[in-house]
């Protein structure tokens, strides 16, 4: 999840029908690239269960798995055991890299240790800000800065991946602001962009339009979070300032402690959404897998993948 990186918007109204038909008929998207999210796990019996949600998704073929990596290296070890299992494993391997808290030395020689290793595309993020802290010491601010320095030093070696709002950052000072930084990112030389996680198409359509119109032209990816439980994901979104629209909120409220219902109106509504911004011209989908295969896997059987 892009939570060391986040959004907040508008909701939207889906058709009535939404919440009782059935699932829409397998689409092929065969152009149409996957790519699933990981954290870092901290047993050997966490790491053994990855490796198994691994093989799962890797059915779907999919452009590359990612682990995340907790701000100022708080995971670090983890983070490279996980991306080694990936490369292992034969699957491009993405590593979130969040700068701050970090010195620009510290950030090079984990790069190059990526490299030694055979890691070919980056996710560069700044990441949450520890507490007490703020924006200062001789490390770098804001993702564009680091951005800046893999190219300077590194050149076209890394493919760059950035994170997009399109619900923008909760601590954007405005979406104007917030719309800057993203262009900035684009600007210093980021390859493609995968979005924090919503469950309003249109924002993500506006979003898009609107980068478009400042002279954008990066893949923009969707980021896809499937619903297991209402009360991780209401946690979830509060932390990354993506909004839960109200009649879904509602919706899963009056479910209670229904897992089976929040899970299958959770599918339903998310696959009829992953098929309408694959239809719709998005590049891709990128899923935030929590570390299970479950549900992504049924939204991307659904999807005919």
């Amino acid at each position: 999840m892009l939570c060391a990186l986040p959004s907040g918007g508008g909701g939207f109204m889906l058709p009535l029908f939404a919440l009782t038909a059935p699932a829409p008929a397998p689409i092929m998207f065969p152009q149409k690239k996957l790519s699933f999210e990981f954290f870092p796990t901290r047993t050997p019996e966490g790491r053994e269960k990855q490796v198994l949600t691994r093989r799962q998704l890797g059915q779907f073929k999919p452009a590359f798995f990612s682990c995340t990596s907790g701000a100022g290296g708080s995971t670090r070890s983890g983070t490279l055991q996980a991306i080694g299992d990936m490369l292992a494993e034969g699957t491009p391997a993405a590593p979130h890299l969040p700068c701050i808290g970090m010195s620009r030395d510290e950030v090079a020689a984990l790069l190059d240790e990526y490299q030694s290793m055979g890691v070919r595309h980056i996710v560069a993020l700044r990441g949450d800000i520890p507490s007490g802290t703020g924006l200062s010491g001789g490390g770098m601010s804001y993702a564009a800065e680091l951005v800046a320095f893999i190219r300077e030093r590194y050149g076209r070696d890394f493919h760059i991946e950035v994170a997009a709002y399109p619900e923008y950052h909760p601590q954007s000072r405005s979406a104007e602001d917030d719309m800057r930084h993203f262009v900035s990112k684009v600007e210093a030389g980021a390859d493609s962009a995968i979005t924090q996680f919503f469950y309003n198409a249109d924002a993500y359509f506006r979003f898009v339009d609107d980068v478009r119109g400042r002279g954008v032209e990066i893949p923009i990816v969707p980021g896809i979070m499937p619903i297991a439980s209402f009360s991780k994901l209401s946690r979830f979104a509060d932390t990354c300032g993506a909004e839960i629209p109200r009649w879904l909120r509602l919706k899963l409220q009056s479910y209670g402690d229904d897992t089976a219902s929040i899970k299958a109106l959770a599918l339903d509504v998310v696959t009829e959404m992953c098929s309408r911004l694959l239809h719709e011209g998005a590049p891709g989908l990128h899923f935030y897998t929590l570390n299970q295969a479950g549900l992504v896997s049924t939204i991307c059987q659904r999807l005919g993948y």
